[in-house]
């Protein structure tokens, strides 16, 4: 009998990514055959284990499942239904269980990934392993050349420097910049800490895949984007 450790099982059966079960484990939200787990606690598929003392179990299919979704303004990339009404999970409405890959803010929109394959997760979240985002911002004031220097050499945010990256201008109050790191509210913290607020911020690629759906709505990965996509994650760091 295998065991795996708690939150490893709970993202490779559909149910969350590894970090939200470890915020789920933190927040004594988990039983384990009744008791509240540790973190690293390893489990098998004999163990009763229950979240919000409903149980979890495999899922039907074990078919994995990768979407597309054009998130619209609004809508909050967490599965956690009990505290966001406009919640991604609730408003796709998807038959099977399935998780977001990273997120987009609340006020932003456009494209996102969501899967119930939690190895995936990890290797496309990893922020070393520099897999592109494409994003379009606009700011509320025009853009001048020292602004766009700067955002492209690096910004002193959450007590780190960003990478460089690709920015270009699109016109006085708009810009295109590709990131290769994920931190919280990067661009919109970038961007005030130069002095600027965006106004509008679309994502319209995540590394191979391009955004060409309508607002609100999702599709399918094809077989040819999903193979593009586990060529450049084959090296990706996994977690333990």
């Amino acid at each position: 009998m295998s065991l795996t450790r708690i939150n490893k099982y709970l993202s490779e059966i559909g149910y969350c990514s590894r970090r939200a079960a470890d915020k789920l484990i933190t927040a004594g939200r988990i039983t384990v055959n009744g008791k509240v787990p540790e973190m690293g606690t390893k489990v098998s598929e004999d163990d009763i284990i229950k979240v919000d003392g409903q149980l979890v179990s495999q899922p039907k299919s074990k078919k994995n499942i990768y979407l597309a979704f054009n998130k619209p303004i609004g809508i909050v990339c967490t599965t956690d239904t009990r505290v966001e009404k406009d919640n991604i999970i609730d408003y796709i409405n998807y038959p099977e269980r399935i998780f977001p890959i990273g997120r987009l803010d609340k006020p932003s929109e456009g494209l996102i990934f969501l899967t119930n394959d939690g190895d995936i997760v990890n290797k496309i979240l990893r922020a070393r392993n520099n897999h592109e985002k494409e994003y379009i911002v606009k700011v509320n004031k025009a853009i001048n050349p020292k602004f766009l220097e700067q955002m492209r050499n690096g910004v002193p945010i959450l007590g780190t420097l960003t990478r460089k990256c690709e920015v270009e201008k699109i016109n006085a109050y708009s810009f295109r910049i590709i990131l290769t790191q994920g931190l919280n509210r990067q661009i919109r913290r970038m961007c005030e800490y130069l002095g600027y607020r965006v106004t509008k911020l679309k994502r319209i690629r995540i590394m191979n895949v391009s955004l060409d759906i309508p607002v609100g709505k999702w599709r399918h990965l094809s077989e040819a984007e999903l193979k593009e996509i586990n060529r450049l994650v084959a090296d990706s760091s996994k977690t333990v």
